[in-house]
């Protein structure tokens, strides 16, 4: 595949099971490409082999005073150096493009996982590690696919060279045959420290970018508690940390670098003294010495090569194993059912018991917030967390389906949406049936019209979903900063992550962008826990007014939006322990009054009023 063809149309299924199995793979999808760097490999390094023969022949020549000889030596060279400099080019041109369409497949493969995923990403795995998988490791398997071609180049041309050598003079071509191995195995004892200095130093490197990440995402709160220096400081030590690893490793690659150096050069000094000796008894000419002598000599090129792709194994190795790791994560493709109409009625999660009567406004209440995440990441489709399964497997190793259905134990139990479970749906309609705004929504840079212009039913306009979401202050500040002087908020740029704008404004404009969506099941999870109590009254009311007829399901403790929905299920120890209205609950639940009202619970007696 040529660098214009990209992206790939398919990146294709990639091998996970192990880190090499992914590199196999990897480099089985680009045949072709690693073929055209073999070839100009070999063109170029075959001409650079080449080399002693016109060299032998033009000092013969010049001994003998054959000029016919010193001129065809002369062309030789000519013809030779074309056809280095023609393969050189040609071969980084390839080695190049190799590297270029295995980083694009990975990144794509990587960005397919991450729609696929979506925000549990980073609940099943870390956000430094994601990030220094998408970039630095992505490198070095680069590094490795286009080091790959040259390596093999080096090997077949290396393996001509002793055979020639053999034939041409057997005496000392037998001492290079077999020197060579010896050789090119001499570093592998020092390979498995290297690799381990390497590890570590890559570790140490992603617990740095993770911390780095985790500062910035928290540089506006650390400001406010005067944090900044402190969270410096950890990132400076930890820098340091990274700098001492890459020294420790840099100096063991240095030995390897040296006894590559060194054992060649002893084995030419070796050939040489021996080929003098031949060469003073007569037994060959002085061009066969200086043949032999460029030969040697040329073999200590593909050994670097040798080196070069010992190097690259070991850093793409582990590499590779966590690109691997993220790749294999997984959640429910495709269904069995292949319904155009996404599937409406009553939301059931057999994990917990709860259940979303369709077209009301459910308020969630759970004891645990860890709870409340792993119920929204389950509604949005993906498999139970495992400590669900353990509930699960302690409680009997099945839950109850939708209308009493048993499931097994073996198989993750599946959200059910109108007595249909979302594992059976197709992911594309399971995800225009529910959407679940995360905790935490990401608001990505671009215009205010960019963030609203998503899928959506065509029922909730953005200004009413605005309204909803009691924007209109956030949209007053976007006017004055819109970027073509028009006082239109939905050309305003907002940066990533939305950090110029409050916590508040980021969670309404989510809620607006959720809201203009409209889909069959809304699930919100805390969506005002970052507004004052007057706007979440208000908003409160937009969002009961808004999803008319919609099925919602709120995840949140805050009395305002307790109040105003049509049922309330409270959760304790992931189980449904209680439903009904807000107030009812009050009233008849000490559990719940205690995580509403934010107070230890006491004893409470019928003559007391609630």
């Amino acid at each position: 595949m040529r660098i214009r063809d990209l992206p790939h149309p398919d990146p294709g299924v990639p091998d996970v099971r192990t880190g090499g199995r992914f590199l196999l793979w990897l480099c089985g999808r680009q045949l072709g490409g690693q073929a055209n760097g073999l070839f100009w490999g070999l063109v170029h390094m075959s001409a650079v082999a080449a080399f002693p023969l016109p060299v032998g022949l033009a000092v013969q020549a010049a001994v003998d005073r054959d000029g016919s000889r010193l001129a065809l030596a002369g062309g030789l060279l000519t013809l030779l150096g074309v056809l280095v400099a023609l393969g050189d080019i040609m071969l980084h041109r390839a080695a190049v493009t190799n590297w270029i369409v295995a980083v694009a497949r990975m990144q794509q493969l990587l960005a397919r996982k991450t729609t696929e995923l979506g925000g549990a990403m980073t609940r099943r795995v870390a956000a430094g590690e994601v990030a220094a998988v998408s970039t630095g490791d992505l490198e070095r398997i680069g590094w490795f696919i286009e080091t790959l071609s040259r390596f093999c180049a080096a090997a077949v041309t290396t393996v001509g060279v002793c055979v020639a050598l053999v034939v041409y003079q057997p005496e000392l071509g037998i001492v290079v045959a077999l020197g060579m191995p010896a050789l090119a195995l001499a570093a592998l004892p020092l390979l498995p420290a290297a690799t381990r200095r390497a590890d570590e130093q890559r570790e140490k490197a992603g617990r740095a970018t993770e911390l780095a990440s985790d500062t910035v995402a928290g540089l506006r709160v650390l400001r406010g508690i005067g944090g900044e220096e402190l969270f410096l400081g950890r990132y400076r030590s930890a820098s340091q940390e990274v700098r001492r690893a890459a020294v420790r490793s840099a100096r063991m690659w240095s030995l390897i670098s040296a006894v590559q150096v060194l054992l060649p050069g002893l084995l030419l000094i070796a050939v040489v003294r021996y080929g003098i000796g031949l060469a003073l008894d007569g037994r060959i000419a002085v061009g066969e010495l200086v043949t032999i002598y460029s030969a040697v000599a040329f073999l200590l090129y593909p050994l670097r090569h040798f080196e070069e792709i010992a190097m690259s194994y070991s850093f793409s190795r582990p590499s590779a194993e966590r690109t691997a790791r993220v790749l294999a994560l997984s959640r429910p493709v495709d269904g069995r059912l292949t319904a155009a109409e996404p599937p409406s009625g009553d939301l059931h999660d057999p994990v917990s018991g709860l259940t979303a009567t369709a077209g009301r406004l459910t308020a969630v209440v759970c004891g645990d917030p860890d709870a409340a995440g792993r119920l929204a990441e389950r509604l949005g489709g993906h498999p139970p967390h495992r400590d669900d399964e353990k509930d699960r497997d302690r409680d009997g190793g099945a839950g109850a389906g939708a209308g009493g259905e048993r499931k097994s134990a073996d198989r993750p139990l599946s959200v059910v949406l109108g007595g249909t479970p979302l594992d059976d749906v197709p992911r594309d309609t399971a995800r225009t049936a529910v959407l679940v705004q995360d905790k935490d929504p990401v608001l990505l840079s671009g215009t205010l019209g960019d963030l609203l212009d998503v899928p959506a039913s065509g029922r909730v306009t953005a200004a009413e979903a605005l309204a909803a979401a009691q924007c209109r202050d956030v949209l007053a500040s976007l006017a004055q900063a819109s970027a073509d002087d028009s006082g239109d908020p939905m050309h305003t740029h907002i940066t990533e992550r939305g950090r110029s704008l409050s916590g508040g404004q980021r969670q309404r404009l989510a809620l607006a962008r959720s809201l203009v969506t409209d889909p069959e099941v809304l699930v919100l999870d805390e969506p005002t826990s970052a507004v004052d109590s007057h706007t979440e009254a208000r908003i409160a009311d937009g969002l009961r007014k808004i999803r008319t007829g919609r099925t919602t399901l709120v995840l949140t403790s805050s009395p305002l939006l307790l109040d105003r929905a049509d049922q309330v299920v409270f959760l304790q120890d992931g189980k449904v322990t209680g439903e009904a209205t807000h107030r009812e609950l009050l009233r008849t639940h000490p559990d719940y009054r205690a995580v509403v009202t934010r107070e230890p619970d006491r004893p409470h007696h019928p003559e007391e009023t609630p």
